[in-house]
């Protein structure tokens, strides 16, 4: 996970370890799971989902992650899509 202060937003960018790096690609969609962009400390999802409850925009990439995120009631299971069978969805609060 990557947290990064702008201002009052909060950004997060969370995936799944095993995904850091690649790039996923569905039809016209090219995905990449840049390093740059999510890399940064390693946390478990428990940690995971308190730093959502802290984070203005989140972006989560990753069946466990997303998962998580939809348990918790962060993401309802309509918002999310699927690049090469991979989920990935967004949170923005405002």
């Amino acid at each position: 996970m990557n947290l990064r202060k702008m201002g009052k937003c909060v950004l997060l960018a969370i995936c799944d370890a095993e995904i850091l790096g690649k790039t996923l690609r569905e039809g016209k969609i090219v995905f990449r799971v840049k390093e740059e962009f999510y890399k940064g400390a390693k946390v478990n999802l428990e940690e995971a989902v308190a730093l959502i409850e802290q984070s203005t925009i989140v972006n989560l990439v990753g069946e466990n992650i997303v998962k998580k995120a939809v348990e918790k009631g962060y993401v309802h299971p309509e918002a999310i899509i699927k690049i090469q069978g991979i989920p990935h969805a967004q949170i923005i609060k405002i």
